[in-house]
């Protein structure tokens, strides 16, 4: 049974004071963590990897969700399962061999996700699809927090969620990219049960950010009918 999951995204956290802004988040009622690694290749931006992971693992026992934004990801797998990834998610447009990184993540004990760039068609995962744990769908560009929400992204989310019910899968469906209480409403609604949330929970007041988030995915049932 899929349940409503806010991640929050360590990568607007204070690296000055990292362990406190996730024991806030966790202790607000977070149970996964976002974990965004950026190689300045994928990505404009580079942020972080192992050592930062490895070190935070210790801290807490909750979910590490890491998204590798990383090109050829598959150099790298077994290394972040070693520091601490419970699910690892790989872009599509950063691998030549999808279907193998995939099994390379399950081989590993981890789940396995996709990401789709907002340009990025559903059809990209037409020979995968039923492979993998969770689909990320990007709401922003990737490469930068505080990005706003790309509008178009809502039919692309309710158009995913219907073929998961029609193929009867129960694959989370996981959004990130501006998401915030003014637009979380409007991804639940189309179907998404993940939410990644960066600046819209770390910075002044987390658990109170956290809690509020946590507050609006409860009024949200998960889409099980079309």
């Amino acid at each position: 049974m899929r349940k409503n999951i806010l991640a929050p995204s360590i990568l607007a956290a204070d690296f000055g004071h990292l362990e406190n802004d996730i024991r806030e988040t966790v202790n607000a009622g977070a149970r996964f963590l976002h974990i965004d690694v950026m190689d300045g290749m994928f990505v404009p931006s580079i942020s972080f990897g192992m050592p930062v992971i490895q070190s935070i693992r210790r801290c807490t026992d909750c979910t590490f969700d890491v998204h590798l934004m990383i090109e050829q990801p598959e150099r790298y797998i077994e290394d972040f399962k070693a520091c601490g990834a419970d699910s690892i998610t790989v872009h599509a447009e950063a691998t030549k061999h999808l279907h193998r990184v995939i099994q390379q993540i399950k081989s590993c004990g981890c789940r396995a996700g996709v990401a789709l760039n907002p340009s990025t068609p559903l059809s990209a995962l037409d020979h995968v699809i039923e492979d993998v744990d969770m689909v990320l769908i990007m709401t922003v560009n990737p490469g930068f927090g505080g990005q706003s929400y790309i509008p178009q992204m809502t039919d692309k989310i309710r158009t995913l969620r219907r073929r998961l019910i029609k193929l009867g899968l129960e694959t989370d469906l996981q959004v990130d990219g501006g998401i915030k209480p003014s637009t979380i409403r409007e991804v639940l609604a189309a179907g998404a049960n993940v939410c990644v949330a960066g600046s819209a929970v770390f910075g002044a007041h987390t658990a109170e950010r956290t809690k509020e988030l946590l507050a609006i995915m409860r009024e949200y049932t998960v889409w099980e009918t079309d």
